[in-house]
Order: C-alpha cells, then sequence, then structure tokens
C-alpha cells in the first residue's frame, strides 16, 4: 500500500509540540555552536602542543562514529527518547565542568573526558530528529523543516556570540564554564518541555528484529556522501580565503551567509511544490548543488564576489540534504527499528565526513585550495548518482511507513 505524498512543510505548524521541539534543537545547537569553534581555541589557550589538539579534536569524531547507532538503538528496545537527551545532556555538563581541573592533571585526563563528552552527546541531534519526526508523522499540522530551523538560528546566533562572551570572561575559564551550563540547560529544558515520546514498537524473538530496507541504506549514504564533500570547505576554507587577502570579518560574513542560507530554505521549503520534496529528489538538489559549489571554490574560491554566491548553495547543499535524508528515515525506516535508522545515519555521516576530512588534508598540503575543494567534487556527484538510483528504487516499491 503506497503511503500518502511526502511532506516536509507545512507553514502552519501552531501546535504547542512545534514550540517545544524547536527550543529543544536551540539550546543543544547553541551548545554544539560555542564548542565547535571555541573549543579548540580553549586547548590552545591550555599551551597543549599542536599534534595533542589535533587528537583530541578527531576524538570526538571517532567516538560520534561507534557509539551514535548503538546508543539510537536503545530507543527500539524502549528507552525514551527524551531521557536520552536529559541523561546525555547531564553527562555532558559533568565532563565540561571537569575538563578544567583534568587539564592541569595532564593531556591524558582530558582526553578521557573528552571521549566521555563524546559519548554522552552523541546521541542528543539524533534524538531530536527522532522526536520530531514522530511528532510529523502523527500530526498534519507539523512542518520538520520550520522546526529544525530554530537549531540552525541557535547555532548561528551562538557563533556571533561566543566571541563577544571571549573578551569578556577570558578564554580558558569561560569556554568549559559555559558549555556547562548550556548543557544543564538543554536537560532542563527536555525535562519541562513534555514532548510526547512515541512507544517503540517491542522486538519479539518471534518478529525478530527489523531490517533496514535496501533504498534506505541507499539514501544513507547518498546523503553521507554529500555532507562529507563539506569537509574541505568545513575545514581549508577559511585558511584559503585568508591566504588570498579575504579579512576575517568578511570571512565571518561569509560563514553566516551559509548558515542564514539554511535557514531561508528550512523557512520556505513548505511553499515549494510537493514533487520535489520527496526524499532524493531534496537529496539530489543538494548533491548537484554541491557539485557546483566544490568546482566553484576550486576555480573561484580565492575571489570574494564569487564566493558570496558561493556561499548561498550552502542552503541546498546542507539544508536540502539534511530534510532529504530525514524525509528518507521518516518513510523507509520499518517500525522498531527507526531509533537505530536515525543512529545509523548519524553514524554514517560521522564516518564520511572524517575520511573526506582527512583526505582534503593531504590534498591541501600537495596541492592547496585547488585540488582540496576539486576533490569535494566526485563526492557530492557520486551522493547524487546515488539520489538517482534511489528515486528509481523508490518508484518500484510500495511502503506503509507514513512520509514526512
Amino acid at each position: 500500500m503506497q503511503s500518502r505524498s511526502p511532506r516536509l512543510a507545512d507553514p502552519g505548524s501552531t501546535e504547542p509540540g512545534a514550540a517545544r521541539l524547536s527550543l529543544l534543537y536551540a539550546v543543544v545547537f547553541v551548545e554544539i555552536g560555542i564548542a565547535m569553534p571555541f573549543m579548540p581555541v580553549w586547548l590552545n589557550a591550555l599551551g597543549l602542543d599542536a599534534r595533542v589538539i589535533g587528537a583530541l579534536l578527531a576524538l570526538p569524531i571517532a567516538i560520534r562514529i561507534v557509539a551514535t547507532a548503538p546508543l539510537m538503538g536503545l530507543i527500539d528496545r524502549g528507552l525514551s527518547a527524551r531521557r536520552l537527551i536529559v541523561a546525555g545532556s547531564l553527562a555532558l555538563a559533568a565532563t565540561y565542568a571537569l575538563m578544567p581541573a583534568g587539564a592541569t592533571v595532564g593531556w591524558w585526563v582530558l582526553a578521557v573526558l573528552i571521549a566521555l563528552n563524546a559519548v554522552a552527546g552523541a546521541s542528543l541531534v539524533p534524538s531530536i530528529d527522532y522526536l520530531t519526526l514522530a511528532a510529523v508523522r502523527a500530526s498534519h499540522r507539523l512542518d520538520y523543516a520550520r522546526i529544525r530551523m530554530a537549531g540552525s538560528i541557535g547555532f548561528l546566533a551562538a557563533s556571533l556570540a561566543g566571541g563577544l562572551l571571549l573578551d569578556a570572561f577570558g578564554e580558558r575559564p569561560a569556554i568549559p564554564w559555559l558549555l556547562t551550563g548550556l548543557a544543564v540547560i538543554a536537560a532542563l529544558t527536555a525535562i519541562a518541555a513534555r514532548v510526547p515520546t512515541p512507544v517503540a514498537v517491542a522486538v519479539t524473538r518471534e518478529t525478530g528484529r527489523p531490517r533496514l530496507p535496501a533504498v534506505l541504506w541507499i539514501a544513507v549514504a547518498a546523503a553521507a556522501a554529500i555532507q562529507a564533500s563539506h569537509g574541505a570547505i568545513y575545514a581549508f576554507a577559511s585558511i584559503h580565503w585568508g591566504a588570498h587577502g579575504i579579512s576575517a570579518p568578511w570571512i565571518g560574513v561569509l560563514w553566516a551567509i551559509g548558515v542564514v542560507a539554511e535557514i531561508v530554505l528550512f523557512w520556505l521549503i513548505g511553499r515549494a511544490p510537493a514533487a520535489w520534496r520527496t526524499p532524493f529528489r531534496l537529496i539530489g538538489i543538494g548533491g548537484a548543488a554541491a557539485v557546483l559549489r566544490a568546482v566553484g571554490m576550486a576555480l573561484f574560491g580565492d575571489r570574494l564576489g564569487p564566493v558570496l554566491a558561493l556561499q548561498l548553495l550552502h542552503g541546498f547543499t546542507f539544508g536540502a540534504t539534511q530534510l532529504g535524508a530525514m524525509a528518507a528515515v521518516s518513510r523507509f525506516a520499518p517500525e522498531g527499528a527507526r531509533g537505530r535508522a536515525q543512529g545509523t545515519f548519524s553514524s554514517c555521516n560521522a564516518l564520511a565526513s572524517a575520511v573526506s576530512t582527512l583526505m582534503s588534508g593531504l590534498a591541501y598540503a600537495a596541492g592547496g585550495g585547488i585540488l582540496a575543494f576539486l576533490l569535494m567534487a566526485p563526492l557530492a556527484l557520486a551522493g547524487l548518482l546515488l539520489a538517482s538510483l534511489g528515486q528509481r528504487r523508490a518508484g518500484r516499491e510500495a511502503f506503509t511507513t507514513p512520509r514526512l
């Protein structure tokens, strides 16, 4: 039986659940928006060797690759997603609070705390995605794109405000204190929000563990490849722009443009024709934009004007790909395996991004930004081709699970 047509957005999302889920996204992404750009600053302020800093920053990526899917699988076994968010946030707060003391003992203690911190945080965003997708399936008034947009706004606000906070309080004490407070706020928000938690379908010995269908694996692979094509941009764009005379304030503007483009897409996607909001169509749009962006960065990444235009593509390369992937998880994941499907996507995404970042580092060392950015084009193209394959596969199969 074919399910109803896919829906990513309905501009009339006014139910209380939308505001609660939006608040959860905003709080968690504010925390991420401080940790991602400023944890390296804090580690550097400790006077650690650059090689140690690199290893400490790589550790959370490795942890997320192996920890996310098993943690999310606990939801399919009956653990509440909201409890997972609360427990993870409290564990984050504890590890952040201990990091300054741990750093005084030695970098190896700090490494243990960072590893525990990564385990605690691995399931936060996938758990909120799980709750949001379940809410959207249950109510036609809710809108995943508009709800998820709150996370992007929170990240942008945190990135812009973080520098001011560091100037006011100093690098060494401010970052762990700030992140500890934000993690506690996230836990309290999850407790107070009382977001309805779907009851996972019990997996018995007779029914067995549901398998993820091949079409979902295609969607996961396609989205992971496209998201991985951001590796060179995330790691080396600022360095490349600065080396070609683009000033630091303009570099900040360029990053802000990318996030704003993502926010605009989340806001407007509901107005697009339904035919353009199917899972693989959205992923394909993201892949095509990612190919264009990678080639454009290789050819024109040293000039401010073209780069301003290329950064607008982030709304599609990240935003459309993310929406398509979530639509695929919602539509194709079987009951009893939705948590595992959400975690599998996050783990595969982290693995692909880690590999592409390492590849881009080798390419940048060998041939500079041109080679590094150009190397991302085949990844994006692979995602686009997989999306085309998935579109054909989905068209031949019938699914009883509701679409997003």
